[in-house]
């Protein structure tokens, strides 16, 4: 999926707004999977897993710090994302299928706090975030 010059312009004119807010974007996301897809929690068995807590909030923080390298390096997000993609896939052995739960929880949680978009927005950010599931996923094989 490919990301026309007016998309990565949306995407980074959106993700200015999260990327001043990690914690708070991050921590609410992860609350979001940890509630719809409670599988997910396996993976922290160590973590407070309730809303705004310390765990939460620093673990977010890292999932949109790592998100903003993404969008900062839209032309080479695969190698903004290889210490990660490498990480999840070998070290941790993430279920693929958490990366898009997770980027659901992520657009619904931008959507409610910078929303309404204009479809073309939503759609750009859909795209990041499905590239960025692909590229995290391609490791696996």
């Amino acid at each position: 999926m490919v990301l026309s010059d007016e998309d990565k312009t949306r995407v980074r004119n959106l993700w200015s707004t999260v990327s001043k807010n990690p914690e708070t974007y991050g921590a609410e996301a992860l609350c979001r999977m940890f509630l719809a897809h409670p599988t997910t929690k396996t993976y922290f068995p160590h973590f407070d897993h309730s809303p705004g807590s310390s765990d939460l909030k620093a673990h977010g923080r890292k999932v949109i710090d790592a998100l903003t390298e993404a969008v900062n390096n839209l032309d080479d997000v695969a190698g903004a994302l290889s210490r990660i993609s490498d990480l999840h896939a070998q070290k941790l052995r993430v279920d693929p299928v958490n990366f898009k739960m997770l980027s659901e929880c992520i657009e619904v949680t931008i959507a409610v706090h910078n929303g309404p978009f204009k479809p073309e927005v939503l759609l750009a950010l859909d795209k990041l975030l499905t590239f960025i599931c692909k590229v995290l996923i391609s490791r696996y094989r």
